[in-house]
């Protein structure tokens, strides 16, 4: 089902619910990551969004990368599985999101200038990252600098 999101909150309105995403550590030659700023609060956040139904975390993956960033990717590894983080979204709906992340690394395609989703598209130094939008992306950021993998929270 496309737009399983849209499904559930036409019969959930605004009330807290699961949400399960999948999103991208992009690592490029550099080993710079690549973060996107959103379109929704004008933030910076790793590329990633809702699995559909029928979908695999890693098939959502590399759909929400191409369409966020006009990257393909590849899966190097399981980076980890972050499930205790509660957002409110800025038009107000509520979720416990749980994200799978994967670390990647280009394969093809052009940088998208902007879409929908993106505002932004920018790799940075390790050091030298802006603040993430959320708590999810920065525990991610966090295991990712420390060399953690198989992370579970």
């Amino acid at each position: 089902m496309a737009n399983y999101i849209g499904w559930i909150r036409s019969k959930t309105g605004t009330a807290k619910i699961f949400t399960n995403f999948a999103g991208a550590l992009i690592v490029n030659e550099q080993g710079q990551l690549l973060l996107q700023k959103r379109q929704d609060n004008g933030q910076w956040g790793f590329p990633g969004g809702a699995m559909e139904l029928g979908e695999s975390a890693e098939q959502t993956v590399l759909r929400e990368v191409l369409e966020e960033t006009g990257y393909t990717v590849q899966v190097d590894y399981l980076q980890g599985v972050y499930t205790r983080y509660d957002y409110t979204y800025p038009n107000g709906d509520e979720a416990q999101t749980m994200l799978t992340a994967f670390v990647c690394h280009i394969t093809g395609g052009e940088p998208l200038t902007a879409n929908e989703e993106t505002k932004e598209l920018r790799f940075f130094d390790l050091q030298h990252a802006p603040p993430l939008f959320n708590q999810q992306n920065v525990d991610m950021l966090a295991d990712f600098v420390a060399g953690r993998r198989g992370v579970y929270r």
